[in-house]
């Protein structure tokens, strides 16, 4: 691929990739890309390697052959971060994939509160990533322990006037 190559048009594509290679990937759609971006910052900080993909349309990244997927996503544990229900991340995501992101529909906030209020911050998904470590640490199957977090309202969670 040139400089000049429309990535967009892939449907996903690598904003961040480490030198030394990925621990993690944290992929995120749309204006979420800069809570992934801010929270490979904070992992690099605990020496954990995180990719950051943008993937602002899972329909054309899907037509993408194997191998582009494969080389995108990584084979490593991925955490999905968007503002919105799980829906299809899981395709995505796999068997050990966190997502950080809500489950219903309905609140209405600035988008600051509601990133606050469901955990939809570069520090939640950093503590997603230490989670994933500290559950394959102990030798758990992921797929047995799906670790969600956001998944529903967090605690202390009031309703937004």
């Amino acid at each position: 691929m040139t400089d000049e190559t429309n990535l967009v048009a892939f449907g996903a594509y690598v904003v961040v990739e480490p030198e030394d290679g990925r621990d993690v990937t944290l992929i995120a759609t749309g204006s979420e890309v800069s809570i992934a971006l801010e929270a490979a910052k904070l992992l690099e900080k605990d020496n954990v390697r995180a990719a950051v993909v943008s993937a602002p349309c899972f329909e054309l990244f899907r037509r993408q052959s194997r191998e582009y997927r494969t080389a995108v996503l990584g084979r490593v544990p991925r955490i999905g971060v968007e503002a919105a229900v799980e829906g299809d991340w899981a395709r995505w995501l796999g068997d050990g994939g966190e997502f950080v992101g809500m489950t219903g529909f309905g609140a209405s906030a600035p988008a600051e509160t509601l990133y606050r209020e469901f955990g939809i911050t570069a520090e939640e998904v950093a503590q997603g990533r230490a989670a994933l470590h500290r559950a394959l640490a102990d030798g758990g199957d992921l797929r047995m322990t799906p670790i969600r977090r956001s998944m529903t309202r967090r605690p202390g969670w009031r309703e937004l006037p």
